[in-house]
């Protein structure tokens, strides 16, 4: 994260004595990125937080995943899926995969139960919730979270999701980190005037979360599978941290379009960068003002990238005739031109304002598609430019 914060009871010094009311040493722990070379923080818990009684290997098989062959435009409802059989779901274990490259693992999940207590010791992930409201409980403290939040989680920060109604959930797994757009921060990390958001916008733990409790499972996903460790105390446990490295929130509703005479390119929309894929929000906004200009995107090839666009708010003018509605994911892949649907340029004429959200992923690895983009997906999309083809009845 870009800046400091200092929550609960710290020592004046780092890397000194801290001792608890009974005159032990509270356990100090380094939460670190990149070695000690990059961001950091330091927390300050009530036991040891190095204290496992077993480590059990734990089967969560995802399935394959599948290329896109042929190469073209899809659509996807996640509307459709469905958890058949399961009486309650959590954001962690009933996760199902939509797509995957080697940079970045993305999947959708309905929770409305408490998920196991998780870390990723992959990469960060990032949460987008569609709909709902509940709390992100983690080491460093709690999160209110509600439609429109991104929810940053660290490498290996221990959390769990607790829905007070039910979540509607997109997931990005990363295989490295995720953070503000660096032309958006100075050489320090602040952010700039010209970015679209800013540290007012931005929510972290402001009090610890302390339970107790003994012989506790969490589950943790690292490089070669999952893996069930049972601590001997609750890792909740941490009186105070500092530092730069920590949970965070941001409503897409804070995001500031950034909007021109003209139609303005993909990239003022940008949110968030990971390894090898950018974020996107688009928020309602006045349009261009030119007297000739057409609001809508012009039809373009993305050359090096998947484009995966997740609708989430509003009515979405490129893609009125689609088929597209809210919690629709379109995929348009690299290798194809892809643009407004027929009509939409002329509809747009002379409007002034567009009320619709969405969030966008770009890739420059192309995605597979995993077994809840196979399940959901609409056969009729990549015809509808045309209105004809081989799954296509008017």
């Amino acid at each position: 994260m870009p800046y400091y914060r200092a929550v609960g009871k710290i020592p004046s010094k780092r890397h000194t004595q801290f001792r608890r009311p009974d005159g032990g040493l509270y356990a100090e722990e380094l939460m670190g990125v990149e070695g000690f070379s990059a961001d950091s923080s330091l927390l300050y818990h009530r036991h040891l937080p190095t204290a496992i009684v077993d480590a059990q290997t734990v089967e969560q098989p995802r399935g394959d995943t599948t290329p896109n062959l042929p190469l073209k435009p899809r659509h996807f409802r996640t509307q459709a899926l469905n958890w058949e059989n399961v009486e309650s779901t959590d954001a962690v274990a009933h996760r199902r995969q939509l797509f995957r490259n080697a940079d970045v693992s993305i999947c959708f999940v309905v929770a409305n139960s408490t998920s196991p207590l998780y870390r990723n010791a992959i990469g960060d992930e990032l949460l987008y919730i569609q709909s709902g409201s509940g709390t992100v409980e983690t080491s460093y403290g709690a999160l209110e979270i509600g439609e429109g939040d991104y929810v940053v989680l660290p490498t290996s920060c221990t959390y769990r999701v607790k829905p007070e109604n039910e979540l509607r959930i997109l997931v990005l797994e990363a295989s490295g980190h995720i953070g503000p757009p660096r032309r958006y921060l100075s050489t320090k990390g602040q952010f700039l005037e010209h970015s679209p958001y800013s540290e007012r916008d931005l929510r972290a733990p402001t009090e610890p979360l302390l339970l107790d409790g003994q012989d506790v499972p969490v589950l943790v996903r690292h490089r070669a599978g999952l893996t069930r460790f049972t601590y001997a105390q609750h890792p909740f446990d941490v009186v105070g941290w500092d530092g730069c490295l920590y949970p965070w929130a941001f409503n897409i509703r804070d995001f500031e379009p950034i909007t021109g005479r003209v139609h303005q390119p993909p990239p003022v929309h940008q949110t968030f960068e990971g390894p090898n894929f950018v974020v996107c929000s688009f928020c309602p906004r006045k349009v261009d003002y030119h007297p000739q200009a057409v609001p809508v995107p012009y039809n373009h090839a993305n050359v090096d990238s998947d484009e995966l666009m997740f609708y989430v708010g509003g009515d979405y003018e490129a893609r009125k005739g689609s088929g597209i509605g809210l919690g629709s994911l379109s995929l348009h892949p690299a290798g194809c031109t892809h643009g407004p649907q027929p009509g939409a340029v002329e509809a747009s004429l002379g409007a002034e304002y567009f009320d619709e959200t969405a969030v966008m992923v770009d890739t420059f690895r192309p995605l597979e598609l995993g077994e809840a983009a196979l399940a959901s997906e609409d056969p009729r999309y990549a015809w509808s430019w045309a209105r004809r083809g081989p799954d296509w009845t008017d």
